[in-house]
């Protein structure tokens, strides 16, 4: 969850930034995404406002990070019973990948969203293909990095 964390950091989103990491049935990363536009679309001119009109507004153009672990990943072959971590619950859209890919189960840190219809859909996606969806209950709280040209 971690290494979804610190690709979320990654994401221009200034609302909700969002970090995905797969990793195949021997817990070796293959993918890893955040929330963005897609490739060739600058992030300095494309909208990333929430509300308004729905053209001028994020939602059309928006790759979630789901989406792009999975096209990320290193072997699409090992997505076959692989667990994709998110920092949110995935919406209907990305379970829809989830499944197609085979990856069996989704552990998420939020799921402040679940209230809504587009990821109450995805709960029923996510169930009736037998992915397993686990809150993570995170131990430690906090990871700190120093980086550094100096070495001791």
């Amino acid at each position: 969850m971690a290494v979804a964390e610190l690709s979320a950091q990654r994401s221009k989103d200034p609302n909700t930034q969002v970090g995905a990491c797969i990793v195949n049935k021997r817990k070796r990363i293959i993918g890893i995404g955040y929330n963005g536009f897609p490739m060739g679309l600058s992030d300095d001119i494309a909208p990333w406002g929430r509300e308004g009109d729905f053209l001028e507004t994020k939602y059309p153009y928006v790759c979630h990070a789901e989406m792009n672990a999975i096209t990320n990943s290193s072997n699409k072959a090992d997505l076959e019973g692989a667990s994709i971590y998110v920092s949110l619950f995935p919406c209907n859209e990305c379970a829809k990948l989830i499944v197609q890919v085979g990856i069996q189960e989704v552990v998420y840190l939020s799921d402040k969203y679940r209230e809504q219809d587009v990821f109450k859909a995805s709960r029923r996606i996510l169930e009736a293909a037998g992915v397993v969806c686990r809150q993570l209950q995170p131990q430690a709280h906090r990871i700190e990095l120093t980086l550094s040209a100096d070495q001791d």
